[in-house]
Order: C-alpha cells, then structure tokens, then sequence
C-alpha cells in the first residue's frame, strides 16, 4: 500500500531571479504532527500564483520519493530533500503512470480526488537551480499531479494511502500529461480525457482546442513578405486613409477571414526598414486588400503613409494572419469599436453583409465626432443589407441631430448597452485603445456574456503574461542594453524595436525582455507553448528543441535564436 511519507507546507514569499521579483510559494519544507487539509489548501501553505497553482481543483501537490531517486542520479545530485520540487505530499507510491485522473484516495481523516497533471512552470527549475527541469519533468513522464479535497480532516507523515475509486477512461497522469505537452496525440485518446468529469477545466479546455485543431487547417497566404503595388489611397477623414494594395502580375490575392491584419516592411528616409502592423478593413473578398492607417502624432511609418506613400509605389506585405476573427455560426453578433479600432470589425461586417446573414448583428462604434468618424457611410449602408441590424454610435464631442436616432452623445456605459438589448449568448468582438476594451469587456461580462464568447483586438503589444513575478513600472520598448550586436536583425513588428540579435541574450524572449516589451511565457523550456508568437519572416534555431514544435508560421521564442533576419509579431 502506498503511504504519506512527508507533508511538506510554505508560504509564499519574494524571490529575486533574474533581475526580477518573483512571488511564489514553491519553498515547501516537511513539518512533524497532523495537519488538516481543507478545500483551498493545508493549514500553513500557500500559492504565489492562484492563475496556474492552488484552488480547488489544485489544492494539494503530490510528488513521489521514487523520482526522486530518478531526479537524484539523472541530476548528479545529493541534495534533494523533500518538498524541492514544491510538493505538498511526498508519498511512496502512486506513480505518474498508474495513477488515472479521477481516482479517488484516503490519507488520514481526508479524501482526495485527482484532478491534472503538475502544470509546467519555471519556477520548480528556479527552486531546484536546473532551468531545464520544467522541461525534463515532462520528456521524462515524471509531472507529479494534483489533488482535489473531498472531504476535509488531518493527515500526518506516516498514513497509509488507500484507493478507494477508480477514475473513468483509466487515463493516467503520465497519459494525460504527455497528451497535452508531447507530439503525435491520439484524438481517440483526446476523446477519452474529455469524458473524465475530474478533469480540471483548464485541461478540459486545451484538450478541446487540441480537438478541434485537427481539423483541416485553412492554409492562406505566403511566406515572408511579397511585393504588392499601391492601387489607391482614399482619405476617411483628417487623420485616417485607406491604402488599397494589389499584385504586381495581376493575380489574385489570397482571401483573408474576416478580422485579420497585415505587417508592412517601409523604408521611411535613410532609416533601416520598419514593419508595422494594420487590421485590413476590406471585404474579404474584394479582390484587393485595404488597410486604414491613422496618422499619429509622433508615428513616423504611419506619418510616411500618409504624406509620403503614393499610387504606384512597391511596399513589402506579409500575408494575412491574425486568430481575431469572425467565426461561423448562428448566434447574435456584436461588432464594437472605438476609433480607428473600426478597421477589423469592418471587415467583419462587410463579410456579414456579403453573405445576408440572418443572425441579429449590434454595430457600436465611439468617435470623437463626425469628423472624425471613419466609415460612417460605409457601414450604415452595410447595415442596411442585414436582415436583423442595429447600428449605435457614440460622439463623445457631438450632439446628436434629430435624424439620428441612432447617435448618442458620450461613451458606452453599462446602463446604455443594457438598453441596447444584446442577447446574452451574443458573440462580441470588441477593438480599441486597451481602457476602452477592459472597460466594454467588463460591462458585457456583467450583462451576462460569457467571457469565452467576448475577443478581443489590441493596439500594439499584447499584455503580458509573467506568471508569478512582481509587477514593475511600466516601460517603453527600446533599444537593448549593452553593446549593439552584430548578428541578425530583429524586428518585434507590434513595439516596433528592431535590432541586431547578441548571443549575450540567451533567446529570443530574452532579447524582448531586454527591450522591455510584453512578453508571455510560463516554462521557459519549449513545452508550455505560452511563449508562441507569430514569425512573420526570417529563420530560427532551436536550443533546447521544443518538445513539441509550433505550427507553421509560428515561433516558441523561450527557446530560439534568430538564424537570419527575422519578423516577429511581438
């Protein structure tokens, strides 16, 4: 029978790593005498990090003496004792490949449901000194995993583990683990975890998105960037244009969905070529590819378009891409926008107007006046096409006028979208400066929305995701620290830093962090896939090789250097 050899609690407390502040509570040391395991967590622990660790469903971390005699000779090392690897329970027994997720266990006065493999983390590599160890807990089917409280009471070291419920499926965690992290999964077997009720709903979720990822996926498009010509550029108002762009040869463009944007590579001056980056705001099958530009104060690419670009001129195009878009379906539809964060909801309309779709679409829009309103005309005409449409725009400087019932003046707020009488299973997609989304976004969770059905579009960098380290003042992106490298250059296309890559920086994120942009990561060893990032062009290396790679197109920046100049959509 299996037994609890040590109970092992901490708090969470800051940690310096890297220049950084880390809040966790991976520090566990073994305490004597009973403790009582409730539903949150045992008496005395606790979690830095409540988004990736601790919560119901991840109340108590077991980890096993036998890897760690495993870890001991793999690692060379005599050092380990228990709780290193953050584990609440160390146990004699229950193996990552025997354990199934929903078995159901006694220890002590408490029972016990197990609910996910251990998540990815670096800090388990941080506590331990092995940054690789995220990584080798996975490739060498050793996660550990997490249990649910049942029914709460004292446990001790010493008490023995009895099973009393089998889990359904019979997936254990080793399966479950290497069926979210490794390559050349099973659907079959991805059918099976999402038959496991015990299943944390986090997993359940990716392995849904895994399901539906294999289906045929919609190939569009070209590598790199593409010469297209300037056919037109047309003025929406004082500050927003259109570019109209085509081929060169008279082909016809790849069809982009609904929502997506293209990055342009400029020369603006004796200036080293600049990517941005611009929603198309076009038809999807237009035939020719729009984008709107607003020309920004101190914006020198957008500032070029707008008083230097001309009908006629090359520019350098990357194919469309973006996962911001309009799905298929059959419920109500909310396109909101404010400014020129109309471009890809834009191109959602049109598409809805194109097709006559039956669903009842809400069209919200925020300007500062009409002036500077772009596409006014444009979608009231799209609208009118749609069987069940309502148009809403906001002036924040501009009075309605009699025939406009349509117009209020001010913004968006939760009493006048609960007027508006949005449909609870709406779909919503959602672009502008990030208050406005955070704000709209808010207001749409409370009127009922389910979150998962509101996307979202943002200007610039994406918000980061750095599990666990403390936040710090906000900064600019800029040029890296330290002597210019001598490598390739590299191009974050949404912060528009480009730079030439240094081996002083141990990967692609590392030069990102450097220049302080928003980065997202969670392992930091290629297995978590938190880090992807689309590559616009160019070519990279892999050290350490993920254990999975990325799509196409993609890029797992924890863990590449650039091998030619590349583009990234970071």
């Amino acid at each position: 029978m299996a037994t609890l050899v040590s109970v092992n609690v901490g708090m969470p407390k800051d940690v310096s790593w890297q220049e950084r502040t880390v809040h966790t509570g991976v520090w566990k040391a073994p305490v004597d005498g009973p403790r009582m395991v409730r539903r949150l967590n045992i008496d005395g622990d606790g979690q830095g990090d409540l988004a990736g660790h601790g919560g119901e469903m991840r109340a108590v971390l077991v980890y096993q003496v036998e890897s760690y005699r495993y870890w001991q000779k793999q690692l060379g090392r005599d050092d380990l004792t228990f709780g290193n690897f953050g584990e609440n329970f160390t146990v004699d027994g229950l193996s990552d490949d025997e354990v199934c997720i929903g078995d159901r266990y006694r220890i002590g006065e408490a029972e016990f449901e197990v609910t996910q493999p251990r998540v990815t983390c670096y800090r388990v590599g941080m506590r331990l000194g092995e940054p690789a160890m995220a990584s080798l807990l996975v490739a060498h089917h050793r996660p550990g995993f997490y249990l649910r409280v049942l029914t709460e009471g004292h446990v001790r070291a010493g008490d023995e583990i009895a099973l009393i419920g089998k889990g359904p499926e019979q997936l254990s965690v080793a399966d479950i683990d290497a069926l979210l992290y490794l390559p050349d999964r099973d659907p079959a077997t991805l059918r099976k975890a999402l038959n496991i009720p015990a299943l944390s709903p986090g997993w359940q979720q990716s392995f849904r998105e895994l399901a539906a990822a294999e289906q045929p996926a919609r190939q569009t498009g070209w590598p790199g960037f593409r010469t297209l010509r300037v056919a037109r550029i047309v003025p929406e108002t004082p500050t927003v244009s259109s570019v109209y762009l085509d081929t060169t040869d008279d082909t016809s463009l790849p069809e982009a969905r609904p929502g997506q944007y293209l990055s342009i590579r400029l020369a603006v001056g004796d200036a080293a070529p600049t990517v941005r980056s611009y929603s198309l705001s076009s038809a999807p099958g237009a035939g020719t590819y729009r984008i709107s530009v607003k020309c920004e104060p101190h914006g020198q690419v957008s500032g070029y378009i707008h008083t230097g670009l001309r009908p006629g001129d090359l520019v350098d195009i990357a194919s469309p891409r973006g996962t911001f878009v309009l799905e298929a379906g059959s419920a109500p539809v909310v396109l909101v926008s404010a400014g020129i964060g109309a471009t890809p909801v834009m191109a959602m309309l049109h598409q809805l107007a194109a097709a006559r779709d039956p669903r009842p679409v809400w069209w919200i829009h925020t300007a500062h006046d009409r002036t500077h309103h772009p596409f006014a005309d444009e979608a009231h005409a799209l609208l009118a096409q749609l069987p069940d449409a309502h148009e809403h725009i906001y002036y924040t400087a501009e009075a309605p006028r009699p025939d406009e019932p349509h117009v209020t003046q001010g913004r968006p707020t939760a009493s006048s979208l609960a007027a508006l009488g949005i449909p609870a299973d709406a779909d919503a997609y959602l672009c502008g400066p990030p208050a406005f989304m955070d704000g709209l976004t808010g207001i749409l969770r409370e009127h009922g929305l389910d979150p998962a059905r509101i996307h979202t579009e943002q200007f610039g960098a994406l918000s980061a995701i750095n599990p666990g380290v403390t936040p710090g003042a906000t900064v600019r992106p800029h040029q890296p620290p330290g002597p210019t490298g001598t490598g390739p250059l590299v191009t974050f296309a949404r912060s528009g830093i480009s730079t030439p890559w240094s081996p002083a920086h141990a990967s692609l994120l590392g030069l990102a962090e450097a220049c302080d942009i928003p980065t997202r990561w969670s392992c930091r060893t290629g297995v978590c896939h938190t880090c992807v990032t689309p590559l616009v062009s160019g070519d990279i290396t892999y050290s350490p090789q993920p254990l999975e790679p990325p799509e196409p197109g993609s890029v797992l920046v924890c863990c590449s250097r650039p091998s030619a100049e590349v583009v990234l959509d970071l």
